[in-house]
């Protein structure tokens, strides 16, 4: 799908991986709604790309139906649908003082997974409306953003890792059941990337060991280059029902 003139929606859009892929869909010339929770960095990064900027919190039902609306009432329907917006914590499973509170467990899986899950129903369902763009029937794609800590997580992440192993898992059974529709589903699993959200995760300390680790380049990887990955996914129309490690050839260990 050709990205110049259509209208794309990223979730997570005002900062990190989110806030380079709504610069380089605006760059390919798309018309991109930037929904967050902060409301003022949203504003700031649509001012930036001549874009629109909504307030939204991902695990909030009425919050995610209220954005829709939003958006396809003041841009029209999107058919790019990325979705950045995440969270993470750090925290062991038990310990000395006590287990791990389930409310933060579940806060990070509704953000997570449920949030991923509810744009992708509520923005497919309206994709269905759309007519093709290609000659193959193409609607629309979703790009939904995992990590590989869904496929090994570290020790401390059980509720990030279990919340990012959900989107892996949806992926092909989205695909297929938008298949007839036209419209493709991808992930993204990404390695380390240099994000607030990554450093404020992992530490100062955890995050240099994890870049110890990566086989080549060695370094973290940077937002321009997920927001590349990105567009490449939905300029490539036979990419579909998959998960795609961006993670410079990083596997996990036993990070301590």
């Amino acid at each position: 799908m050709e990205i110049k003139d259509q209208i794309a929606i990223v979730t997570g859009g005002a900062s990190g991986l989110g806030a380079d892929t709504v610069r380089a869909l605006a760059a390919k010339g798309a018309k991109v709604a930037v929904l967050d929770l902060n409301e003022d960095l949203a504003k700031t990064m649509a001012d930036e790309v001549g874009g629109l900027a909504v307030k939204v919190d991902v695990a909030n039902a009425d919050s995610v139906a209220a954005a829709m609306t939003t958006v396809r009432e003041k841009l029209g329907v999107a058919r790019i649908v990325i979705n950045a917006a995440g969270i993470g914590i750090g925290r062991k499973i038990t310990n000395r003082k006590g287990p791990h509170p389930l409310d933060e467990f579940l806060r990070v899986v509704n953000v997570n997974l449920t949030g991923t899950f509810d744009v992708c129903r509520l923005a497919s369902t309206d994709m269905t409306t759309l007519e093709p763009v290609t000659e193959d029937g193409e609607r629309g794609v979703f790009v939904n953003v995992a990590s590989i800590f869904g496929y090994d997580g570290p020790v401390g992440n059980t509720a990030y890792a279990a919340s990012k192993a959900g989107v892996i898992g949806m992926t092909l059974p989205m695909a297929r059941d938008l298949a007839p529709y036209g419209i493709r589903v991808m992930t993204i699993a990404p390695g380390v990337f240099d994000t607030p959200l990554a450093r404020a995760e992992t530490g100062e300390e955890g995050f240099n060991r994890l870049l110890s680790i990566i086989p080549f380049p060695k370094r973290a990887g940077k937002p321009s280059e997920f927001a590349q990955m990105a567009c490449h996914i939905v300029e490539n129309s036979m990419l579909n029902g998959e998960v795609i490690r961006l993670d410079a050839g990083m596997r996990m260990g036993l990070i301590l």
